[in-house]
């Protein structure tokens, strides 16, 4: 299962993680890589026929409340408490000429 990571694609990688990697470095991050895939192609050896798929590993439910108007709109309640008021609207001053 030996993953082999061509020079073409460290290079290509690199130039899309805007990494720029010393000899040392390359030969570092080419044996992780090639780590990684292997890991990957022994995970896929897994019989996962029977398991269905999910996107989280806890169930995920609504925490949103009904959205339910209990005390009316305050309507005037608003109004009263304004300095000025025209009609059902707030009046205010003018903020550029």
């Amino acid at each position: 299962m030996a993953n082999v990571i061509s020079d073409e694609t460290l290079e290509y990688v690199g130039i899309l993680a805007k990494l720029e990697l010393s000899g040392e470095e390359k030969e570092a991050a080419r044996k992780d890589m090639e780590s990684m895939l292997d890991y990957i192609d022994k995970l896929n050896e897994l019989d996962t026929s029977g398991a269905e798929p999910m996107s989280h590993t806890f169930a995920v439910t609504n925490v949103f409340r009904e959205d339910v108007v209990t005390n009316g709109d305050g309507h005037e309640a608003a109004l009263a408490n304004a300095p000025a008021a025209r009609g059902q609207s707030f009046e205010a001053p003018k903020t550029f000429h």
